[in-house]
């Protein structure tokens, strides 16, 4: 028996197998923002040792969760279909995770990615459908996202444009998604600065991007 089988007839157990090794489910993360390239996977996970990285891809790739797409001279990371119907996955635990969250630790970091799936997560379609369409450019601690909320649709890239409110926060920003503190608090404390725009869409945003701790 290999040494990472735990010898039971159960599918959790063979999920655990597949992906529960360590850094495994954060890869998946990752991936599920979209391909990445070796470097960007380990410039998102910066405390990944080289050679697990390699582990890692290795055995995903193995077990049909991810594959190699070259695009033009460059070797490209993507989740096959099968690896996709982990999304459900990763959102549950995310959003059960985040009733455990404190604040940061000074050695924790945010990257865009985390922040992307972070915001998939807490993102409320049934509450998004009734509000008019809404366009935020978010800077997330060293993540600058521009978040697009059209109906029930969430599309969350990096970059810059056009966009209704504009603001930025640091893990503060945990405490408006979670309900803890008003929308409007938040910016009279200084827990959200913002930068351009209606700061009363912000209500708007909390609303949308909700999660209880």
């Amino acid at each position: 028996m290999a040494a990472r089988e735990y010898g039971q007839y159960c599918g959790v157990t063979r999920a655990l197998e597949l992906v529960g090794e360590r850094w495994a489910l954060l890869i998946v993360r990752d991936l599920l923002v979209g391909p990445r390239r070796y470097g960007e996977l380990a410039a998102g996970l910066p405390r990944i040792p080289s050679n697990i990285l390699a582990a890692r891809l290795k055995e995903l790739q193995a077990a049909g969760v991810l594959r190699r797409g070259p695009r033009s001279r460059v070797v490209v990371y993507e989740l096959t279909p099968f690896g996709r119907e982990l999304e459900p996955v990763v959102l549950a635990l995310g959003a059960w995770g985040f009733k455990a969250m404190a604040d940061p630790r000074e050695e924790q970091v945010v990257t865009p990615d985390s922040m992307t799936m972070a915001l998939r997560t807490a993102f409320r379609p049934g509450v998004a459908i009734d509000l008019p369409a809404t366009a935020y450019w978010a800077r997330l601690g060293p993540a600058e996202l521009l978040v697009r909320v059209d109906g029930a649709t969430l599309d969350v890239s990096r970059g810059d444009g056009p966009v209704d409110l504009a603001f930025a926060a640091g893990p503060g920003i945990r405490r408006v998604i979670s309900g803890e503190l008003a929308a409007d608090r938040a910016i009279e404390t200084g827990v959200v600065e913002v930068l351009r725009g209606r700061g009363d869409l912000l209500g708007r945003f909390a609303s949308t991007f909700h999660l209880a701790a």
